[in-house]
């Protein structure tokens, strides 16, 4: 029908971007949510986030409903992230919750991006409590290293985590309220 949007093969569990395929590897084949790369590559849909951090371990103590009863999913393996590409000012990297940590989804968007440069993470950094306070010093040093140009820590950070942040990140730190409004472009490039 005119004017209607059609739907680009979607499978039980997975879309299917044109685009995208090129980058999908062939160690992700059996995941249930792959990486996109959408609008010729300068958006990108995490899907499941690989944990490669030592410090970033996932969630003790969360369950799912698996098979008709609860069992334990610490992964949490359906928290995703949107990442866009500024060129060559770097990746902008906006997390929900940040299950994968904040560290394990940053080095992800850089793989299938192939960009190095950070030019902004904001979002859920999923740093506070008991649980995860002990990974904040580990974290905040892993940012120091991505070097953002933008640090926008949101809802489950935490404001240990933030007072952290703020402290190290002078000039990158932007505390997220309710109404905030972010503009990356403008940010990152200092205007």
């Amino acid at each position: 029908m005119e004017g209607e949007a059609e739907a680009v093969g979607f499978e039980p569990y997975v879309l299917v971007f044109d685009v995208a395929c090129e980058y999908w590897w062939a160690d992700q084949v059996d995941r249930l949510v792959r990486a996109g790369l959408l609008l010729d590559g300068a958006v990108l849909i995490t899907g499941e986030v690989d944990r490669t951090t030592p410090f970033e371990t996932g969630f003790q103590g969360h369950q799912a409903m698996r098979e008709g009863s609860w069992q334990n999913d610490p992964l949490i393996l359906d928290d995703q992230g949107l990442v866009v590409s500024l060129g060559d000012r770097g990746l902008v990297v906006l997390s929900g919750c940040g299950h994968a940590g904040i560290v394990n989804t940053v080095h992800y968007a850089q793989r299938p991006t192939g960009h190095d440069n950070v030019a902004a993470i904001v979002g859920g950094f999923h740093l506070s409590g008991p649980m995860f306070e002990p990974i904040i010093g580990p974290t905040v040093e892993a940012l120091a290293d991505l070097s953002p140009s933008l640090l926008v820590p949101a809802h489950c950070t935490g404001w240990k985590a933030c007072l952290q942040m703020a402290a190290r990140f002078p000039d990158a730190f932007v505390m997220s309220t309710v109404g905030s409004t972010i503009n990356a472009l403008r940010a990152v490039a200092g205007c």
